[in-house]
C-alpha cells in the first residue's frame, strides 16, 4: 500500500508503541487506505512437513469462469491431518464488491465476497480450514472458480486472485467424512448403502444486486419502500428429502462491503463472514434409513419469504457421509417428525416515520435410527428459529433504520452424546441523508454462538464466540470521489473462549488507517 503514514502508523502499533494519536490520522479518506484485515483468528496449522498446490490463478474481468485442473500433492500422500485453503487477492481502481465461489470436482469448497479497492490498490487474503473435503482432494479433479465482475471505463478494478491448498502430513483426526457428494442435475442424491452419518452443507447467500441482497430490509407490499418482498423480511432456509421437511435454519445476515449505502464502513474491516461465507449445516442422519436404499432421492433447498418467481438466492449443496466400514448395508428408520407451525408476521404502520414490525418463528424435530456394526444408534435433531425486527424510515428514505435479532437454536443427540448450539445474529443501524447530501451510517453487527457438548450429565467440551462490529462513517453523496470528504471509524472485536483455549483480538480504524490491533489472550 502507498499510504506511507498509514504504514508507519501500523508498524508502530504492531510493535507496541501504542495506538495512533488523532493528529496522525488523515482528515479524510484519500486515494489509498490500509489493506483489508479482519479480527478473526488464522487457521491453526500443525507442525511438520506440508505440500502446497495452486488450485486457481485468475484475473476476473467479467462473468467468465476460470477453469483448470487439480492434481493431488504427490509428496504428501493421500491422508492429511489438515488442509488449509488460502486466497490472495489484489485490485486497484474503482469497483463494486463481488461474490465468488470455488468448485473442485463439482464440490463447492469456498464462497467469498471481495473488498472495494482504493485507486492506488489493495491486497487481501482469506484462509479457511477445508479438511472436511479431503475425500475430494484425493483424486484429480476439474476446477471452476468465478468472481463475477464488470470492467469498463468507470469500473476499472480487475480482481487478480490466487488460491492455494496446503496439505499437512499426519494422521487424520477421524472427524472428516468418508465421502463428499453433490446433488445431481435433477436435485437427486444417492448415498452409499452403508452410510451411518449424513450432513448437508448449504452455502446460502442472498445476492445479485436485487432486493434479496438486503433481504433483512425488505418490507411487505403495502409499505412505501424501495425494496418490497411479499410478506416482509423473514427468511428461512429449508432442506427437504423426498418432499418432507428435513431441516430448517436462519440465514446469516451478511453485509457485503458496499452495504448500508456506505462503502467507507468496510474499506479496512469487513463485516462478519463477508470474506469467508460459512455453509449452513443440517444433520440428515435421521433420514439415513430412507436414503440408504440404493435409489436416488430428491433433496431440495428452498428459502421461505422470497416472493414467488423472484430470484436472488444461491443455495449449492454438499453432502458429507460417514460410512460403516464393517457393513455393506446399514438399515434404519425415521421414527419421529414434528414440524411446528411457521409464524411470519409483518405489520406496517404508516406515518411521518413509517414502521414495519416483524416477528417469525419455527420449530422442527426429527429422529431416526440406524443399525450399525457397533449397534443401533438413534439420532434426534431439534431446531428452533426466531426473528424480531423493527424497521423505520421517512419519506424518500432520507432516514432508514433497522434493529433486528435472529436466533437459531439446535440440539443433536446421538449415541448418548448431545451437542447444543445457540446462535444469535444482531443488526442495529441507521442511515441518514442530511443537508448538503451528507450521508451518515451508524451500524453495529453481532455474530454470536455458544456450543456445549455433553455425554450423559457430563460436559465434555464448550465454546463461546462473539464477533462484534461497530462503524460510523459519513461522506458527501452524488459527487466525484475527490469531493466526498469522507470520515469514518470502525471497530471489530472477535472473542472465542472455551475448553480449547482463548482468542481475543480488537481492530480499530479511523479514516482508512488501522489505529489499534490489540490481543488480550
Amino acid at each position: 500500500m502507498s499510504m506511507l503514514a498509514g504504514a508507519a502508523l501500523l508498524a508502530s502499533t504492531l510493535l507496541g508503541t501504542g495506538p495512533a494519536h488523532a493528529a496522525d490520522v488523515p482528515a479524510e479518506f484519500g486515494t489509498d487506505w490500509h489493506d483489508p484485515v479482519t479480527a478473526a483468528p488464522p487457521v491453526p496449522k500443525p507442525a511438520g512437513a506440508s505440500c502446497e498446490v495452486t488450485v486457481a490463478r485468475a484475473q476476473f474481468r467479467d462473468f467468465t469462469p476460470y477453469r483448470g485442473a487439480y492434481t493431488p500433492p504427490g509428496d504428501c500422500g493421500d491422508r492429511w491431518s489438515k488442509v488449509v485453503l488460502r486466497l490472495d487477492g489484489k485490485v486497484k481502481g474503482r469497483q463494486y464488491d463481488r461474490l465468488g465461489y470455488l468448485h473442485v470436482g463439482g464440490v463447492e469448497i469456498f464462497r467469498t465476497s471481495t473488498p472495494q479497492p482504493s485507486p492506488d490498490g489493495i491486497e487481501w487474503s482469506v484462509e479457511k480450514d477445508v479438511t472436511r473435503y479431503s475425500d475430494t482432494f484425493r483424486h484429480a479433479q476439474d476446477v471452476e472458480m468465478l468472481i463475477g465482475n464488470v470492467v469498463d471505463d468507470t469500473y476499472t478494478g480487475v480482481l487478480d486472485v490466487t488460491v492455494t491448498l496446503t496439505f499437512y502430513r499426519g494422521r487424520p483426526d477421524g472427524t472428516s467424512p468418508d465421502r463428499v457428494l453433490t446433488l445431481g442435475g435433477d436435485s437427486t442424491l444417492t448415498t452409499p448403502r452403508n452410510s451411518e452419518r449424513i450432513l448437508a452443507g448449504v452455502y446460502a447467500t442472498g445476492s445479485g444486486g436485487g432486493c434479496e441482497e438486503y433481504w433483512y430490509l425488505s418490507v411487505p407490499d403495502p409499505a412505501p419502500y424501495s425494496c418490497k418482498a411479499g410478506r416482509g423480511p423473514y427468511r428461512e432456509v429449508q432442506i427437504s428429502v423426498d418432499g418432507r421437511l428435513a431441516g430448517i435454519a436462519t440465514p446469516f445476515p451478511t453485509v457485503w462491503t458496499g452495504g448500508w449505502s456506505n462503502p467507507f464502513l468496510w474499506y479496512v474491516t469487513p463485516g462478519p463472514r463477508a470474506f469467508d461465507i460459512k455453509p449452513i449445516t443440517y444433520d440428515l442422519t435421521p433420514f439415513a434409513g430412507i436414503l440408504n436404499d440404493g435409489r436416488p432421492h430428491r433433496v431440495e433447498v428452498s428459502v421461505v419469504g422470497v416472493p414467488e418467481g423472484q430470484t436472488g438466492w444461491s443455495t449449492p449443496v454438499n453432502v458429507l457421509v460417514w460410512q460403516d466400514e464393517h457393513r455393506a448395508r446399514v438399515t434404519g428408520k425415521l421414527t419421529a417428525h414434528r414440524a411446528g407451525e411457521l409464524t411470519d408476521s409483518s405489520a406496517y404502520t404508516p406515518g411521518a416515520e413509517h414502521r414495519v414490525d416483524t416477528e417469525g418463528a419455527h420449530r422442527l424435530t426429527v429422529a431416526g435410527y440406524v443399525d450399525t456394526s457397533h449397534g443401533r444408534v438413534t439420532t434426534t435433531v431439534s431446531r428452533s428459529l426466531a426473528h424480531a425486527s423493527v424497521h423505520r424510515w421517512t419519506d424518500g428514505e432520507t432516514t432508514d433504520g433497522l434493529n433486528a435479532t435472529w436466533t437459531d437454536d439446535e440440539s443433536v443427540t446421538s449415541d448418548g452424546r448431545t451437542t447444543r448450539t445457540h446462535r444469535t445474529y444482531t443488526m442495529d443501524g441507521t442511515t441518514t441523508l442530511g443537508a448538503g447530501d451528507r450521508l451518515r451510517t451508524v451500524l453495529t453487527l453481532g455474530d454470536r454462538a455458544t456450543t456445549v457438548a455433553s455425554h450423559g450429565a457430563r460436559r465434555t467440551a464448550w465454546s463461546r464466540l462473539d464477533d462484534s462490529y461497530t462503524g460510523d462513517a459519513t461522506y458527501t453523496a452524488n459527487v466525484p470521489r475527490d469531493q466526498r470528504h469522507a470520515v469514518g471509524a470502525t471497530s471489530e472485536r472477535y472473542r472465542q473462549y472455551g475448553s480449547r483455549g482463548c482468542y481475543d483480538r480488537t481492530l480499530t480504524t479511523a479514516q482508512g488507517v488501522l489505529t489499534e490491533d490489540h490481543r488480550r489472550c
